[in-house]
């Protein structure tokens, strides 16, 4: 029973705050999307589990460090499995709540070696007041969007023409053609092909995506196998809910895509170097960490579409 009550209680109350951080009503006062949530809930987490251990077992270090992982990771699948959380947002976050669980278990387990009872009560008490103290207060912060660049490349050998023909319109990608690693692993649509309706300033480009992702880029600047510019806008409303967990939706409240650019440069008669970079924005209170996986995201898409064009333009005639 006790064992239970180790890993029970401390997955009930994950479960109760993500549900509380996570409903409209409290949208003015609480949201998942914080440094609140994502630091003190995890520590939350991890000093309830020390305290309901007994002191033997809180002597060992090792255990103070690794027993809150038992409820996080239980957190995680239990949150998947009945669809309050999507896979890739704790792909991106259960790094934070792993560190953070152990930091509360460790910051318990100090005190319950060395204070007494009623002092141990009270700094647990103190523990699981804070998110909803601290979390208003962030909350509160205005988000300003913070604008991100993600700079790809890739040397070609064949001809400009048969480059830039492939990067105006890029026919639909096979099965085989697709090297794509951690979008795949996230689960994110993968890019089926591109059409664009005129090769100058105005044309429409239509990006198709899988799950009905679909990007409408409308080309801003364009020079004639050197360069083309082009705004994204995502058909957001569109899209369905199962494709994309709703903290990371392309144009929704938190992350959106800007624009792109591809550039064309000449290194010999049968040697390019294609440049693609694109800017989106995150709107969050902790933009230095979103912007990180957003980089990252954006050049497994860019390389992706990058190596689809060299292998056509190289090896097709």
């Amino acid at each position: 029973m006790k064992y239970l009550k180790i890993i029970i209680i401390p997955i009930l109350f994950a479960l109760l705050l993500r549900i509380i951080f996570g409903a409209s009503i409290f949208d003015d006062f609480l949201s998942v999307m914080t440094w609140t949530f994502f630091l003190l809930v995890p520590s939350v987490i991890g000093a309830l589990t020390i305290y309901y251990s007994s002191i033997e077992k809180v002597k060992s270090m090792n255990y103070r460090f690794f027993a809150p992982w038992v409820p996080i990771i239980s957190v995680i699948f239990l949150t998947i499995l009945i669809g309050l959380e999507g896979w890739a947002c704790w792909i991106m976050i259960s790094p934070l709540f792993l560190i953070f669980s152990s930091i509360g278990g460790l910051i318990a387990g100090y005190f319950k070696i060395k204070k007494s009872k009623k002092q141990e009560n009270l700094n647990l008490s103190i523990l699981i007041l804070l998110p909803f103290i601290i979390g208003p207060i962030e909350n509160s912060i205005p988000r300003n969007p913070e604008v991100f660049k993600t700079y790809t490349s890739i040397i070609i050998n064949s001809n400009k023409a048969k480059i830039w023909q492939n990067v105006t319109s890029v026919r639909e990608i096979k099965a085989t053609e697709d090297s794509s690693t951690l979008t795949k692993w996230l689960g994110f649509p993968k890019p089926i092909k591109a059409e664009l309706n005129k090769q100058e300033v105005g044309g429409y480009r239509k990006a198709i995506f899988e799950k009905g992702l679909i990007f409408h880029e409308t080309v801003t600047e364009y020079q004639d196998l050197k360069l083309m510019r082009f705004k994204i806008k995502a058909n957001t409303y569109e899209i369905p809910s199962t494709t994309l967990d709703e903290h990371i939706l392309i144009g929704g409240e938190y992350f959106d895509m800007l624009n792109g650019t591809y550039e064309l440069e000449k290194i010999n008669e049968h040697q390019y170097k294609l440049i693609l970079y694109s800017n989106f924005s995150m709107k969050t209170t902790f933009n230095s960490y979103a912007g990180v996986w957003g980089e990252w995201i954006m050049k497994d898409i860019q390389n992706n579409i990058l190596k689809v064009i060299k292998e056509r333009s190289e090896n097709e005639l």
